[in-house]
């Protein structure tokens, strides 16, 4: 089957109305915050889900049967591109980190009767959620195999111990999908399970909020803690013991969306970049007429067509029901530092102005630095790439043999 570069006309028409909103209402009411939620201002969220909402765009990944506009991955990476334009547009259209790859999940994965309480008013932005899967050291992080936290059997369900930490969205959430230790020991390489964990539970709680580079998450990062946390059998997202595989239902298409939305951050950039290199008059002449700014431009042209083309290339293999691990690693880590690229790059080209609260460049710089950590770091998604590739390599001379 080929793959197809052409967008659907449906999806088009919802990227155009979504680059409308962004332009009309999203990055207003990003210039008055300065593109900082992670205070999580609810009354902002609502107004500007009210507007996607009016728009028509709202909830693009989500199937119709939850409100949803039902678009594959391919579509997904057309719109999500159109409202990450704006730090605040994956917000209005529902789509933002983490209640997306939460409800990407929760469709997947959950009970009918699970999807009913949780996946419905995610979906319809009336609840936000968090996934607590990362754990301060030594525990869980790039290598999610030390997980440390731990959920034991306890009359009717399960009790669940152990600390969590840069938990994104957690404070306001109405639930958590809490990854703890059913089986095993730290390092080994099963013996996960994701529990489904009300705000109202009370073996739960907010340790802290930390202070983070970024500011564009809503409601920010937090600290957790679970304390003999009890949870019913009803609690458990899917099957004992299988937590491990399920995150990946999750992280592969997550990975991809992040780079969407990113992806849209650096047009941005460049944008900006090339109307100032237009203006600007320096040395007898605009900047555009510099070659060495025009290299520039012309690496940051590069830099957001070659994303486009990996991250679409991706997303044609999972949406065709292909395994995609390969692919969503190389998308993740080439994304994550091209748009870190571009926005560099477009600071560099404003000068003085780039560091400046006059654009939006200073604030764009600080969110995407993250990006090459969270999600797997580079160099953890390069060490997986290179293990596959030497795999292949040998099966292939194992074949010729």
């Amino acid at each position: 089957m080929a793959i197809e570069f052409d967008i659907d006309r449906q999806v088009a028409d919802i990227a155009r109305r979504t680059t409308d909103l962004v332009r009309d209402t999203v990055l207003a009411a990003e210039e008055g915050c300065h593109g900082d939620v992670h205070a999580g201002p609810e009354p902002l969220r609502r107004a500007l889900q009210e507007a996607a909402r009016a728009a028509g765009v709202f909830a693009p990944h989500v199937s119709h049967r939850w409100g949803g506009l039902g678009l594959d991955l391919r579509g997904q990476a057309v719109v999500f591109e159109a409202a990450g334009y704006s730090l605040l547009g994956p917000l209005a259209l529902n789509c933002a980190a983490p209640d997306e790859g939460n409800m990407h999940l929760l469709e997947a994965v959950a009970t009918e009767e699970q999807k009913n309480r949780f996946l419905a008013p995610l979906a319809a932005g009336e609840t936000r959620s968090c996934f607590a899967m990362t754990e301060p050291s030594p525990g869980a992080g790039s290598d999610p195999r030390a997980l440390a936290t731990t959920a034991v059997r306890a009359p009717g369900g399960w009790r669940i111990n152990g600390r969590k930490w840069f938990i994104s969205g957690a404070d306001g959430a109405a639930f958590a999908i809490c990854m703890a230790r059913t089986s095993g020991e730290p390092g080994d390489p099963g013996g996960a399970t994701m529990f489904l964990v009300g705000s109202d539970n009370p073996g739960m709680k907010a340790v802290r909020n930390i202070s983070t580079l970024d500011r564009a998450l809503f409601a920010g990062h937090s600290e957790l803690a679970f304390d003999d946390c009890e949870v019913p059998d009803e609690a458990v997202l899917g099957e004992v013991d299988k937590g491990f595989a399920y995150a990946q239902v999750r992280l592969g298409p997550a990975r991809l969306t992040h780079c969407m939305r990113w992806l849209g951050v650096a047009r941005r950039a460049q944008d900006i970049a090339l109307d100032r290199a237009a203006r600007r008059t320096a040395f007898g002449g605009p900047l555009a007429e510099l070659g060495m700014v025009q290299q520039q431009l012309a690496d940051s042209e590069i830099d957001i067509e070659t994303s486009r083309a990996v991250l679409w290339r991706a997303c044609w293999e999972l949406d065709q029901g292909r395994p995609g691990a390969q692919l969503t690693s190389v998308a993740k880590t080439f994304v994550s530092e091209a748009v870190g690229r571009v926005v560099d790059r477009a600071v560099q080209i404003c000068g003085a102005l780039g560091i400046s609260e006059d654009t939006p460049l200073a604030a764009l710089y600080r969110e995407v630095r993250p990006f090459r950590v969270y999600d797997g770091p580079s160099e953890t998604h390069r060490w997986a790439i290179a293990k596959r590739a030497v795999r292949a390599a040998r099966e292939r001379q194992g074949a010729v043999r």
